[in-house]
């Protein structure tokens, strides 16, 4: 059977008449008191549910503070200054954290770390025969297929005990990084470059394990495999209510398998307005260094600043990439940690001066903003501002951003899956209030 690959007339007029039918007035939102996007009107999210696993902190006596996250109580910032401080990868400390809810022992780590490094494996022809074939150009999309077609090897993949459920996550957090530069690595050969397939090395953190299966000769600096490392952590997890977790929650709250659970979390992660953000700033970036001749002069780079937020550079959509949080008005925590560690990779790459440019943005963007435009809250930069710097730096391609995002964020998918088969019980169903009028029933032969 032929497909169709271009929008037909018919397909134009049947659209034109679906927004026609589906258009909601704007004043019946404040009419009815919905929470457009579960949010009020402050940005302050709807409460819908209670967790044990981190917590997003924005707010201080009802007034914006510096933020802060949490993860199971701790400081994000002290469990990085604990593992940095000490040379230590953290990945997988942070990961036993969030799952489990206890920090580790040194023995508890080490049995932990074994753990993720037996898991890394696939199954027997998986790579031919799912990974090589029809290859995407979005890695979202390949690990999606990837994890839905996880379950017709798993032996009991319906079961939603909690032993269950742990030994699928489990599986799936040593899986991710291979399943996303397989994927990769697929797709590029499809293109005319050549295949490598490089194993992960047991004795090697995931961070170093990326890097290695990434490059040809599976070369990287400590320093390298340290930044990723750290990006992964404050990638991690970020409360319940995020678009990803809380899909999360949503679908596992039918009862439903881990395999549809994670897949569209992936799928939610996917879009631009969630996950997709970082490759916009490297992007925007981009465009920046070719329009602005002198990266130090702070009043060339505002005017460009000012025609991005005028609709007239870039992409036209009227955006400072990179600036802005739903829940973070004064700071980003997660960006104040990564920017000295940016700083020093920038160094490491001989990229100073555009580090110095992404310094200078971080410095004018937000009160360029305020300026231009009546907001109800601050605006800084969030970790999506640096996160696409540091991956290209580490010569990570522009498909795997998003990628290396849901690399991370499986584990705080698989601790909201765990807590809410644990706690909830109770399918989540919020309401839609319907305002379409009643209607009469016409008989076919009389419609026109």
């Amino acid at each position: 059977m032929e497909r169709i690959f271009e929008i037909t007339p018919q397909d134009l007029e049947i659209s034109k008449r679906c927004v026609e039918n589906n258009i909601v007035p704007p004043e019946l939102y404040a009419k009815y008191e919905v929470k457009r996007g579960l949010r009020d009107i402050n940005g302050n999210g709807v409460l819908s549910g209670l967790t044990n696993i981190s917590e997003v902190k924005a707010k201080e006596n009802g007034e914006p503070c510096p933020g802060e996250l949490y993860y199971r109580g701790y400081n994000v910032k002290t469990l990085v200054k604990s593992f940095v401080s000490e040379k230590r990868f953290g990945f997988e400390e942070v990961a036993y954290l969030l799952l489990i809810g206890d920090l580790p022992t040194r023995e508890q780590l080490a049995g932990f770390r074994k753990e993720l490094a037996d898991r890394r494996t696939l199954p027997q022809n998986f790579i031919r025969d799912v990974i090589m074939k029809a290859p995407s150009e979005n890695m979202m999309i390949s690990l999606a297929k990837s994890i839905l077609t996880l379950y017709s090897y798993d032996i009991d993949p319906e079961d939603t005990s909690v032993p269950n459920v742990m030994r699928q996550c489990l599986n799936l957090i040593s899986q991710f990084p291979m399943l996303a530069v397989y994927s990769y690595n697929a797709y590029s050969h499809s293109l005319g470059n050549s295949l490598y397939i490089h194993n992960p090395d047991p004795k090697l953190c995931t961070a170093e394990n990326i890097l290695r299966m990434l490059r040809p000769d599976m070369s990287y600096t400590h320093t390298e495999a340290r930044v990723l490392d750290l990006a992964l952590v404050l990638h991690m997890e970020h409360g319940g209510g995020n678009n990803s977790s809380f899909t999360t929650r949503v679908v596992t709250s039918s009862g439903t398998d881990t395999y549809s659970v994670i897949a569209a979390a992936l799928a939610s992660l996917k879009g631009p307005r969630h996950g997709g953000a970082n490759i916009k700033v490297v992007q925007m970036f981009e465009d920046m260094k070719k329009n602005v001749r002198d990266w130090k002069d702070d009043d060339e780079i505002s005017a460009y600043l000012r025609r991005l937020l005028h609709k007239e550079a870039f992409d036209k959509a009227g955006l400072i990439y990179g600036v802005g949080h739903a829940v973070y008005s004064v700071s980003d925590p997660r960006a104040e940690v990564f920017k000295g560690f940016v700083k020093k990779l920038a160094a490491e790459k001989g990229l100073a001066d555009e580090f110095r440019l992404y310094s200078a943005v971080e410095r004018l963007a937000p009160k360029l903003i305020a300026d231009e435009r009546k907001i109800y809250k601050g605006v800084n930069t969030n970790v999506d501002f640096y996160s696409g710097f540091v991956y290209s730096m580490l010569g990570l391609p522009a498909e795997l951003f998003t990628p290396m995002f849901a690399v991370a964020r499986i584990v705080g998918w698989s601790a909201h899956r765990l807590e809410e088969i644990v706690s909830a019980e109770k399918i989540i169903r919020p309401a839609y209030r319907a305002v379409a009028a009643h209607k009469e029933y016409v008989p076919l032969k009389e419609r026109k």
